[in-house]
């Protein structure tokens, strides 16, 4: 009788035991493809997260070199006529070499500036210490700055107000590369709401610099702004006052001086880990005594450490459930085979080969495996589901608590083509995007063949080891001792 046959006969004679095996098998293998799929599926979404995520790329001016100068400056002059710290706009021209980088996916340009309104209130702020808004529905506004706050923009849909959903289209479209030297105008819906503006509508500013001429804008769409947004212009601190144009009209109603020139210009990256290289490149084209290029990734970044933490402990729980199930099987297997002591020597007794005995045990167990394989498949997933959501939901909270102590610089005080507007760029939105990024990011645990196939590698390797413990002890016996004993 061939082993094939004596281990079939067993297990099927043995019904008990052999559900025994399968149901403590079936709980070590769960955990072990929970593991597997939780691992996978980080590594998944850590590259979900380059695509997803993003990272920029952003070019401005050199805050640093033009302190420097004016400090210097003033070294020389009296303090009644101390110099001003001039920051040199960015040429386009520039922009444009780093824009044909490798890598960079889109750019978005950026030029902030003020107008006063004429045909319309702007909205009003009460804080207290009176009206903080200029303009028909405010205060006088001063000289050099308007009632209305103006973003020039390549896309709406490139800043972060929007690409993360904080500023919303309601009615109409947004600024596109297609509005570029056009007058069109996106207001926000207070503004709309309080002048009967509605797509379509035409308004008038009236510029603060150059010649000071009225301008007519057309209304192509109406955002809903966060109710957290804030203002560079402290005349037009409430975030209705602010209206996207094309970065065109923007530098035309700063000054033809402005023509082809930005505040600032930012890049967006299709692979948030070749910022670095980009930002490398990006120096090389540029004069840095000018012009200083910023990265922001700490999205992809905060995205990336937790999914690896996540990634790390997914690795613990296959190796430590790996042990400890070849301990329990092997246990469980060395009791058993005691029990068949008698059997063992039986069999050394009439000729049988030590291996095919070896090979005898292996099989019933191969055959429990087998099962437990299909069992853990079924219930896997769902041990991996819950497991995941933990484990991402403690890292998420893990990096963010990280991220708020220390603080993420907000920008270089430019105006950023992220839709932010500078100022002194303490921890502000940069932090609260990445946070909302990293607690977005969800593990797709799904069951594929190559981690069955991975979970069975790793039952028969828990087998073999089970049976070389269990039976090594034995099959040195001779048969007249194992039958005597």
């Amino acid at each position: 009788m061939n082993f094939f046959k004596r281990a079939w006969l067993n297990v099927w004679a043995k019904k008990g035991r052999s559900v025994l095996l399968i149901l403590v098998s079936s709980a070590i293998l769960m955990f072990v493809l929970a593991g597997l799929l939780i691992r996978s599926a980080a590594v998944k979404a850590t590259d979900q997260a380059k695509a997803d995520v993003g990272a920029t790329v952003t070019l401005s001016a050199n805050r640093q070199a033009a302190f420097k100068k004016m400090q210097s400056s003033s070294s020389s002059t009296s303090k009644s006529s101390r110099p001003k710290m001039t920051l040199t706009p960015v040429k386009l021209s520039d922009a444009t070499k780093i824009s044909k980088l490798s890598n960079v996916k889109s750019t978005n340009v950026t030029s902030s500036t003020t107008v006063n309104a004429k045909s319309y209130d702007v909205v009003s702020t009460s804080t207290g210490m009176g009206s903080s808004n200029g303009g028909p529905g405010g205060m006088k506004s001063s000289a050099s700055t308007g009632d209305t706050q103006i973003d020039g923009v390549t896309a709406t849909s490139l800043t972060t107000a929007f690409s993360n959903s904080q500023s919303k289209i309601t009615k109409g479209r947004g600024i596109t590369a297609a509005d570029k030297n056009t007058h069109n105008v996106v207001i926000e819906n207070d503004l709309a709401s309080q002048n009967d503006l509605t797509v379509g509508d035409t308004i008038t500013v009236k510029e603060i610099a150059g010649d000071k001429a009225k301008v007519k804008l057309k209304v192509v769409g109406i955002y809903k702004a966060s109710s957290t947004s804030t203002s560079a212009s402290p005349m037009s601190a409430d975030p209705a006052n602010t209206m996207y144009t094309s970065y065109t009209l923007a530098n035309t109603f700063k000054g033809s001086k402005y023509a082809n020139t930005a505040d600032s210009v930012t890049f967006n990256i299709s692979n948030p880990a070749k910022v670095s290289s980009v930002k490398k490149a990006g120096k090389q084209l540029i004069n840095t005594s000018k012009y200083a290029l910023s990265t922001d990734d700490a999205s992809y970044q905060t995205v990336k450490a937790s999914m690896a933490n996540v990634k790390s402990f997914a690795n613990k729980i296959v190796w430590l459930v790996a042990i400890a199930g070849t301990i329990i099987l092997a246990l469980i297997v060395i009791l058993m085979i005691r029990e068949r002591r008698f059997e063992i020597g039986v069999l050394l007794s009439l000729g049988e080969a030590r291996w095919k005995i070896m090979a005898q045990f292996f099989t019933e167990m191969l055959m429990v495996i087998v099962v437990a394989v299909a069992i853990a498949g079924a219930g896997g997933k769902f041990v991996g589901d819950q497991l995941g959501s933990q484990l991402v939901s403690q890292s998420t909270t893990t990096q963010t608590t990280a991220t708020s102590s220390t603080g993420q610089p907000g920008g270089s005080g430019q105006p950023g083509g992220n839709g932010t507007r500078g100022g002194a760029g303490g921890p502000g939105s940069t932090t609260s995007t990445t946070s909302a990024k990293a607690a977005d990011t969800d593990l797709d645990i799904n069951v594929s063949a190559v981690d069955l196939a991975e979970l069975g590698g790793f039952g028969l390797a828990i087998t073999f080891l089970s049976i070389m413990i269990a039976s090594g002890g034995i099959l040195r016996l001779e048969p007249k001792k194992v039958l005597i004993s």
